[in-house]
């Protein structure tokens, strides 16, 4: 087992499970957990898009949707999202929207990403909301598991 580092650890192993389970069911590997302002998990989620057909399926997207069902509100004020990948620019949206406290995220995502690389979607003057961003937790884990299930499809 590997040394807890802090509070944003548990929410973080949790998104790694449901990133390694979006992995075995050929999904892209990404997972995401919302925590509420006491660290209790409210939703957990991982890839879906080809399961369910649907684009919009991110991990990011999944979770909040089911956060926001569990609390009856369109809000997630208090609430903080964990994330195995830098959100792309639409998950950066719905972050923004559901008025997310803080984002936690593990590995960057230069090509696709809507956070610190691309668009910078919380850095525009349109955004109404900005949570603190909080980025490399389990970097090199998150990396490694991008990688290696990319490996095997290029082979």
């Amino acid at each position: 087992m590997r040394a807890q580092t802090g509070p944003e650890m548990r929410p973080m192993d949790l998104a790694f499970e449901e990133a390694e389970a979006a992995a075995a069911r050929g999904e892209v590997p990404v997972g995401a957990v919302v925590t509420d302002g006491e660290g209790r998990i409210v939703a957990r989620a991982g890839n879906r898009t080809l399961e369910l057909k649907d684009p919009t399926a991110h991990a990011e997207l999944l979770a909040i949707r089911e956060a926001c069902a569990a609390l009856g509100t369109e809000r997630l004020t208090g609430c903080d999202l964990y994330v195995t990948l830098e959100p792309c620019p639409m998950c950066a949206g719905a972050i923004s929207f559901a008025r997310l406290r803080r984002l936690y995220y593990g590995a960057s995502d230069e090509k696709g990403g809507g956070v610190d690389h691309g668009p910078r979607i919380f850095a525009q003057t349109t955004c109404h909301h900005r949570p603190e961003v909080y980025g490399g937790f389990g970097e090199s884990r998150a990396a490694e598991l991008l990688r290696d299930f990319f490996a095997v499809r290029r082979d």
